[in-house]
């Protein structure tokens, strides 16, 4: 999950109020337990080699342990993952981490991925601005289940290369032509369809299934499971003094004090849901507009086309960070203090040995290429948003202690687990 410290901000001593189960969506159990197989299932992806799991595992706190995703044709699951072999061979890194899912049912999120490609919005007069537009269908649930639809038909990451099978070729077409043919091969699998009919009251027969149907039992399914406010400064937040360590409780107040932190990372969810600029060393394809010459990643100027929200990415929420290592919208660093130096040091220490990238000699070439593009360099540090903050290591190391104790007491008990198989009959990352 990306770490986002915004230091530019004057700091805030005012604590967020705790979040409580009243803060999130709640959605149907019947529903939520038919999007836990689907979410294990790759019979939602192109070739049916990859689930949604595959990237976003509890093992590795709902994300890959990755910098770069392996995608569609890799192999293996988590900071093990290869990337393929002969014809099946991944063609692209994913260009962006895999981001935690904690917390992505709460009421007040309305900003999505990394860019903010998706919003809540009336825009398309579907409730959302995305890349669909209006032709994203009607009656999701959720922003959440909104979400969920992306990836399916995202060539590198789930549904495959054009020739492939149906999926890609339909969603080279439009982006709309791929959802209902994944529909139907779900709801041609007798259990799903005995399962969509009991879990939704307005489905009379399998052949009613559509993919919105499918998006709000993942979004259910990923709501229901993945909350999480039960850590020591959630217990803090609601009046147990004794819930931080002394180092946490430093740690606290660097973080809505001098440390500025709190300026971005605002109220009970830990984020403004703006856009900031950290300059953080780029690598691997990038997140290239239609036109750029080059594998680099400008954030949320790809989706607006504005200068000014060039190389900015979303403020992401914090709880549970200290389980998705690595950090930043690419995974640049490791660890947590080395995201947090990358903040707050004038020229931070980096090497592309910090990313964690499976060797892939076909994609070697170009996974740093862009640090050798001096002028881009330029381009990026002119556009940062941060400026050096001078804590001690002691206050670094406390900063550290405070984002550990955002990790949740019950993050390995929850709501439904793993399955041990899904209807599909597809084998389990």
């Amino acid at each position: 999950m990306a770490l986002l410290f915004c230091l530019v901000a004057p700091a805030s001593a005012e604590l967020p109020d705790p979040l409580t189960s009243a803060d999130f969506i709640q959605f149907d159990a019947d529903q939520a337990a038919l999007g836990q197989l689907l979410f294990y299932d790759k019979i939602l992806s192109g070739n049916r080699n990859i689930a949604c799991s595959t990237c976003h595992h509890p093992k590795f706190g709902t994300a890959d342990g990755l910098s770069l995703g392996i995608g569609e044709g890799g192999s293996g699951l988590g900071p093990d993952r290869t990337p393929g072999i002969g014809e099946d061979r991944i063609r692209k890194r994913i260009p962006r981490n895999a981001p935690g899912l904690w917390n992505l049912s709460a009421r007040d999120l309305h900003t999505f991925f990394h860019d903010g490609r998706l919003m809540v919005s009336a825009r398309y007069g579907n409730g959302f601005d995305t890349p669909a537009e209006e032709w994203l269908p009607s009656g999701l649930n959720s922003p959440l289940a909104a979400q969920a639809l992306f990836p399916l038909v995202a060539q590198f990451e789930m549904a495959g290369n054009p020739g492939e099978n149906e999926i890609a070729g339909a969603m080279h077409d439009r982006i709309d032509a791929a959802w209902p043919i994944l529909a139907k091969r779900v709801r041609t699998i007798p259990a799903y369809g005995e399962a969509f009919v009991a879990a939704f009251d307005h489905i009379d027969a399998a052949k009613d299934v559509t993919i919105v149907e499918i998006a709000n039992a993942l979004a259910a399914f990923m709501g229901t499971e993945w909350q999480s406010f039960d850590s020591p400064f959630d217990a803090y937040l609601a009046g147990d003094i004794s819930a931080l360590s002394e180092a946490a409780l430093t740690g606290l107040t660097v973080f809505y004090g001098k440390g500025q932190c709190s300026s971005c990372h605002a109220g009970p969810l830990m984020s403004d849901q703006e856009f900031h600029a950290l300059a953080l060393p780029q690598f691997g394809p990038g997140r290239t507009r239609r036109f750029d010459p080059m594998p680099r990643d400008v954030g949320r100027m790809g989706k607006t086309d504005d200068l000014v929200d060039a190389y900015r990415f979303r403020t992401p929420m914090l709880r549970n960070i200290a389980l998705t290592a690595p950090y930043g919208h690419n995974g640049a660093y490791p660890t947590l203090t080395g995201i947090i130096r990358h903040h707050i040091d004038g020229a931070p220490q980096w090497s592309t040995d910090m990313a964690n990238l499976p060797i892939a000699e076909w994609l070697a070439s170009g996974d740093f290429a862009i640090q050798d593009d001096r002028f881009e360099k330029q381009r990026q540090s002119r556009h940062r948003d941060t400026q050096p903050l001078p804590l001690t290591n002691d206050e670094v190391a406390s900063l550290e202690a405070f984002l550990e104790a955002l990790t949740g007491k019950s993050v390995e008990q929850t709501p439904f687990g793993v399955p041990e198989r899904v209807p599909s009959g597809l084998p389990l990352d």
